[in-house]
């Protein structure tokens, strides 16, 4: 009898792990037993998720911990960039600066879907008299730069970080809806007007349905379908630019000077985004000695001598040019700075202890927002460029929270006051809440400002020939990309023990 119930409670035991290990149909709840993906037992539904899916043109960029700020002699004297000890978590990036093609594309499309409102592709337009100055004779970029194919893979310039901001949205769309056409969810539909047009949140909320070609199935209901939730992992979160901290961590790249992939041991530290005190190739082979970046390297000197050009650009350069860094990102110093999302403030932080609180993914810019919602709690209509519509959260809602008590942080514990007004803006300053921070050094600049942990700013509303940009995407689940088995270094070692030691 006792052999007999000891093979009843094998038999039991091996049926749960079976189903607890299986994947999809069959398999249950390990907290009340009942069936995932089943319309018998409700139609939860569980997925067997591959991972986040890399979105055209980036790179993952694997997060860690690394010293923010100033890695040389700080020769401006503005103690702008004091180091501290800070962690990115992983994320995703662009691997080049966008290019004048891709923001062409950008203007296309919108020109062709927005016809009532010819204002937007009208403010999107990059600022091609920025080329002008007084003293030097650059009027044929004002009509070429942009518009000829000759500078199709030369970065664009000329975008203010507004209009990177709604780049940024409709390329989150853009992405979106390939992915979907490709899953073969949806047909394309070239035919798009105005509010009619496919947006990322306005699809997920149900107010854009499209030219449907098959929708999921729905595991709620026998035989039923529906359109795709943010939940089943199929689209991509929003594009956008990165924060300062993730842009100098990605141009720094230290993990090429990690001595072993099993360590936390960095080699040598770097004051630019590869080894060496230059900008010149050193290992022994063809290209020792080749400069290594677009950048001006003295007075008057812009590209070196005719026979022997050394960055081989006066002006910008193509985005693809030069060796990319260990992350595999191109041009992370000279060619052209970029815009990051950080709002300006002189200094990175106010005191050590704020410094301690704000250690993970620091960031100043905040503002924080809400979906707009009807009596039933669900988003309101669209607005007329099909876009969901959202509000700064009220501050007198926010009473009751413990991790933040205002919607707009911008200038938090910035050692000023509250308003920029009083911050002396135009007269002591021209820092405001406007100012963005600016990374990476330019074709125009001296060395020094291509390290990663310089800094300069521009307000919000402007823009610069030497000033582009590139964009960035957050890393959903495991930070080593869709191998990683989050952090659980031991997760098979207690049966090779019990094998080991039985």
């Amino acid at each position: 009898m006792k052999n007999i119930l000891q093979l009843i409670f094998l038999i039991t035991v091996s049926a749960a792990v079976m189903t607890s290990c299986g994947k999809g149909e069959g398999e249950r709840s390990s907290t009340t037993g009942t069936k995932y993906n089943d319309p018998e037992w409700g139609g939860f539904e569980k997925l067997d998720y591959e991972g986040q899916i890399t979105g055209p043109n980036l790179v993952l960029i694997e997060g860690g911990t690394f010293n923010m700020g100033a890695t040389d002699q700080d020769v401006t004297y503005e103690w702008n960039n004091v180091p501290r000890r800070v962690t990115v978590s992983s994320f995703y990036m662009d691997e080049t600066e966008l290019a004048n093609i891709d923001y062409k594309e950008y203007l296309y499309f919108i020109d062709k879907t927005y016809q009532s409102y010819p204002e937007v592709w009208k403010n999107a337009l990059p600022d091609t008299l920025v080329w002008r100055d007084e003293l030097s004779y650059n009027e044929p970029l004002v009509e070429t730069y942009f518009r000829h194919p000759s500078y199709d893979d030369y970065p664009v310039v000329g975008v203010s970080w507004l209009q990177a901001q709604e780049y940024c949205k409709w390329r989150s769309s853009k992405v979106n809806e390939m992915i979907l056409i490709e899953r073969g969810i949806l047909n394309p539909n070239p035919d798009q007007i105005d509010s009619d047009n496919f947006d990322s949140k306005a699809y997920l909320a149900g107010q854009y349905q499209g030219n449907v070609r098959k929708n999921l199935e729905d595991k709620s209901v026998e035989g039923g379908e529906r359109a795709v939730r943010f939940e089943d992992g199929i689209m991509l979160p929003d594009y956008r630019l990165p924060t300062e901290a993730e842009w100098e961590y990605a141009a720094l790249a230290l993990k090429g000077n990690q001595a072993t992939s099993q360590d936390e041991n960095i080699t040598d530290r770097r004051f630019y985004p590869w080894d060496g005190q230059t900008a010149r190739y050193k290992k022994r082979d063809k290209y020792q000695g080749k400069i290594l970046a677009n950048f001006k390297r003295g007075r008057g000197d812009y590209m070196g001598m005719a026979g022997a050009l050394n960055d081989r650009a006066s002006t910008p350069g193509p985005v693809r040019e030069f060796l990319p860094n260990d992350f595999g990102l191109y041009n992370m110093a000279g060619n052209v700075a970029e815009w990051t999302q950080d709002v300006y403030r002189a200094n990175t932080f106010s005191s050590l202890r704020d410094a301690d609180n704000h250690d993970l993914n620091p960031f100043r810019g905040n503002v924080f927002e809400q979906l707009k919602l009807d009596e039933e709690g669900r988003p309101i209509e669209k607005d007329s460029l099909g876009r969901l519509q959202y509000e700064s959260v009220a501050d007198s809602t926010l009473i009751t929270r413990e991790n933040y008590k205002r919607s707009n942080v911008k200038n938090y514990n910035d050692g000023d006051t509250a308003s920029y007004v009083f911050y002396g803006y135009g007269e002591t300053t021209l820092v405001s809440d406007k100012a963005r921070v600016i990374k990476g050094g330019s074709w125009a600049d001296r060395l020094f400002w291509l390290s990663p942990g310089t800094r300069k700013f521009k307000d919000e509303d402007k823009s610069d020939r030497t000033l582009g940009f590139r964009c960035a995407m957050i890393r959903m689940g495991g930070s080593a990309g869709n191998d990683d088995t989050g952090g659980n270094h031991f997760k098979n070692s207690g049966k090779k023990m019990q094998r080991r030691y039985k």
